[in-house]
């Protein structure tokens, strides 16, 4: 076995004049070691790492004395240039907190010391490796004796057994020779490895001690002859103490009886105590049960009360709002219908109407809907203020009663007012013959004053409607009667006045009857068709009109009629907003019937008025009936034709639309109607389709580019619904083929715009990198791009490595982008399987490219990047 370097005297000497040569005050150096530091961590082999190389260096333990204390350092040397021990660091062994052996070593010679006093803690401190376990065990016992013998105590080990370590230091405490001087010479004294520490050790026992204990040994060796005679005695001893304590025994018997008499009785009372402390018990837990249940009681009695309390005042609160306002209950129950009152009985109406609603269950506060189910639930026990709370709610009930009363006689005296006041105020226009034409003067209809005087009450009708609408039905009715006299009475009027300004003159023959100049006839014809020109101009927008008037009026959920231009100065239809909204369109056949029968009352016998004036012209001169027609005609096809186009630039002023605008669903089916009943005037449907169609897409592009964000968006999804809503149409009408073909190549044109940006958006870095090889290809040669700043090759698989690394989750994105403000789903596949192949067409004119400049790089290739698409 190798000697280890503790017994190295000419290193112990070396370190005492490395120590020596830096400190003022000598200390005795008790052992030193060569060791080697690292900081590394152990491999699988059982050697450090090569980035954590072992540096040689020397541990000492070293003892100072200062006056009457001995303090221990442990200090590390270092090798110098020269081979000479230096100081390196230097520990107080009164901060050792902890000595652990390194777990990863399988050689378990390393191991770390570990100080309380350290200023970083966050660096590991350094490992220490021995050249065997004997060196490790040698220097750790000498420093854990020191510890407990200078500082009363030892550091926590980790990683090894202190009775272990005690038991190798019981088997290799190894006998040292000494050489003693004598007269004689210089002879070998073997002294034991412990006796070698005597100086730093504790005296086990002190002089004096020692001196007691060989006198007494002293004594028991002079009365002791032999071994065998020293046997004997104490053998005779120990019969005569065993017979002492046999006796002693004998003697304390009354005792332990007294004792064992003592211990039955208190054995007796314990089973007593026992007995009563279980009686004790259960009547305790029954106390228990008894005050948990009456704090549990009194716990729902507090609840029940508060909430009662709430409860009440939450009633009065709802009991102060249905109390009627003196002002109202007047305005309801007796209270006047004139013009200068109408302010208060619409407001009157509106408190009516909200009193109700928040009687309904629906509107209810869950206080109220529930107040039945927390009755129950407290039913134990039924307090006063519970009692006051069923009475309150009595009271809703009854209020809720009067306010059904109260709305039936309001809604009744309202409709018997309504009733009266459009027949009184027909009656009125009636009797005024300023408001009809005479002779040698045509008047005009103007019912701008009756509109007037009919908004007045537009809001009282849509109260009655929302209160009880069954009372609309006789208010219609008085209405379309009362309105129809009056308009009837115009058209006669009026009619009566164009043929008596028109009359042809008596030398005037009629067709066919005897010669006539052509002059003559021509000017009856033109005559009479100027009057049927009036006529027609004048009335059909008066017709309109009324019509939509009505219809607002009388509370249908309809759409504004457009007013013509010659009606706009007289009176369009302004009827004030029904609370709650703007009109919506019917939705129910019911009242779509209803609408149609109440406009066939209110236009009923004005034909007549029209057919007399044909009569007459017809009478005149035949031929003037051609032109007739051909007014006609025009005259229906230029008021739909604008009519609709107005309708379609209406859109233009909405806000931002989302998905398809409704006049392109509306139009086709026009389209289909005018198809249907066309009899010959292709050429005036064609120009009207022509008209609609242009107005259509002009709109749908300034309605696109209110945002431009969704500009694409809008335009394919509404030219889409074009082509899908005309399909059938336009393979059998040519003007119709040649705007759904302009529709599909803006619907291209709006998918390709589209699919490019979110192509763009998610593989951006991708083609810009393609489009600066393209530009810079202009100026020079493939070999010389990767040379250019920002083109090399490790910038390449920079680009490729961001655009093309978690390709799964980009694809996905971009198909989720596409998904975002598509209204439309059914056109998402389409839209998906056409970004897909414009994306494949993209990458391949990309790796065309790249194989030009970088001809050795590895790109995912095109099929593979078609199995990926493919595959999401």
């Amino acid at each position: 076995m190798a000697r280890s370097s503790a017994d190295d005297m000419e290193l112990k000497r070396s370190c005492e004049a490395g120590i020596l040569s830096k400190e003022k005050d000598r200390e005795t150096v008790v052992m030193s070691m060569r060791v080697a530091k690292g900081r590394g961590v152990w491999g699988k082999a059982g050697k450090l790492a090569s980035r954590h190389m072992a540096k040689p260096r020397v541990l000492a333990v070293t003892t100072k004395k200062k006056g009457q204390r001995t303090k221990a350092f442990v200090r590390v040397l270092k090798y110098s240039n020269g081979g000479v021990l230096e100081p390196a660091k230097v520990y107080k062994m009164k901060h050792l907190s902890k000595v652990e052996v390194v777990p990863n070593d399988p050689s378990g010679c390393t191991f770390l010391l570990g100080f309380d006093n350290l200023r970083s803690q966050s660096v590991s401190p350094p490992q220490w490796t021995m050249r065997n376990k004997d060196d490790r065990n040698r220097f750790l016992m000498c420093i854990l004796n020191m510890c407990k013998e200078i500082y009363g105590g030892i550091p926590k080990v980790v990683g090894m057994d202190i009775v272990e370590m005690a038991m190798w230091a019981k088997d290799n405490t190894t006998a040292k020779v000494t050489q003693v001087s004598t007269k004689d010479g210089p002879i070998e004294s073997l002294v034991g490895e412990a006796d070698s520490q005597v100086a730093i050790q504790k005296e086990l026992v002190s002089q004096t001690e020692e001196e007691d204990i060989e006198a007494l040994l002293g004594t028991y060796v002079m009365a002791i002859g032999e071994a065998e005679a020293f046997s004997e005695r104490m053998k005779r001893e120990l019969v005569a103490l065993e017979s002492a304590n046999v006796y002693a025994l004998i003697e304390t018997e009354t005792v332990v009886e007294e004792v064992l008499e003592g211990l039955e009785i208190a054995s007796i009372c314990v089973e007593d105590m026992d007995e009563w402390l279980g009686i004790f018990n259960i009547k305790l837990r029954h106390m228990r049960e008894d005050i948990q249940s009456i704090e549990w009681r009194n716990n729902r009695l507090e609840l029940q009360s508060d909430s009662n309390v709430a409860l009440i005042d939450e009633l009065d609160k709802l009991l102060v709002l249905l109390q009627i306002p003196p002002e109202y209950e007047e305005s309801l129950t007796g209270g006047s219908f004139d013009e200068g009152n109408m302010v208060k009985n619409i407001e009157a109406c509106e408190w009516l109407t909200s009193a109700i609603k928040n009687l309904e269950a629906s509107n209810l506060d869950p206080i109220y809907v529930k107040l039945r189910a927390f009755e129950n639930d407290t039913s134990f026990i039924m307090s006063d203020s519970m009692k006051l709370a069923r009475i309150q709610d009595g009271q809703v009930r009854e209020k809720r009663a009067e306010f059904v009363l109260l709305k039936c006689t309001f809604v009744r005296r309202a409709s018997e007012f309504l009733r009266n006041y459009f027949p009184s105020l027909i009656d009125f226009m009636l009797n005024d013959k300023g408001n009809f034409s005479q002779r040698g003067q045509l008047q005009r209809p103007d019912h701008a004053d009756m509109r007037y005087k009919c908004r007045t009450y537009a809001r009282l009708l849509q109260f009655i409607k929302n209160l009880d609408k069954s009372c609309l039905m006789p208010l219609r009715k008085a209405y379309c009667h009362s309105l129809n006299l009056l308009i009837r009475r115009e058209a006669r009027e009026f009619s009566s006045e164009l043929r008596a300004g028109s009359k042809a003159s008596k030398s005037s023959t009629p067709l066919f009857e005897g010669p006539a100049s052509a002059n003559q006839s021509i000017s009856i014809t033109d005559t009479s068709a100027d009057a049927y020109c009036k006529m027609i101009t004048v009335f059909i927008p008066l017709l309109v009109d009324e019509s939509s008037f009505f219809a607002h009026f009388m509370c249908f959920d309809v759409a504004a009629l457009a007013p013509s231009d010659e009606s706009d100065n007289n009176n369009p239809v302004a009827v004030s907003e029904p609370p709650g909204g703007s009109a919506k369109p019917i939705n129910s056949s019911a009242e779509l019937g209803v609408l149609n029968q109440c406009l066939q009352e209110l236009l009923d016998g004005i034909q007549e008025d029209f057919y007399a004036l044909v009569d007459w012209a017809f009478k005149l001169d035949p031929l003037s009936c051609i032109a007739m027609h051909g007014i006609t005609d025009r005259y229906l096809s230029a008021q739909f034709v604008d009519d609709a186009c107005y309708q379609i630039e209406k859109y233009e002023r909405n806000v931002r639309q989302i998905g398809v605008v409704p006049y392109i669903p509306r139009f086709s089916q026009l389209a289909a109607r005018m198809e249907q009943y066309i009899n010959g005037s292709r050429d005036l449907v064609d120009q009207a389709y022509t008209k609609i169609v242009t107005i259509m897409f002009v709109t749908l592009e300034k309605i696109a580019q209110v945002e431009p964000k969704y500009v694409d968006i809008v335009l394919l999804e509404n030219y889409a619904a074009f082509q899908h809503s005309l399909y059938d149409l336009a393979n059998v009408v040519p003007t119709l083929a040649k705007y759904y073909h302009q529709a599909s190549e803006a619907y291209e044109q709006a998918c390709s715009r589209h699919i490019n940006l979110v192509i763009y958006i998610h593989f951006e870095k991708l083609f810009q990198f393609a489009r600066k090889i393209e530009e810079l290809m202009y100026n020079m040669s493939p070999e010389e791009i990767p040379f250019q700043v920002g083109m090399s090759k490790v910038d390449f698989r920079k680009m490729l490595k961001s655009s093309l690394s978690g390709l799964d989750k980009t694809i996905n994105a971009m198909y989720r982008k596409l998904q975002k403000n598509i209204t439309a789903e059914e056109l998402l596949p389409s839209l998906w399987e056409q970004c897909k192949k414009e994306f494949l067409d993209k990458y391949a004119t990309f790796l065309k490219l790249i194989s030009k400049i970088y001809p050795s790089e590895t790109v995912i290739s095109v099929n593979e990047m078609r199995d990926t698409l493919a595959s999401l």
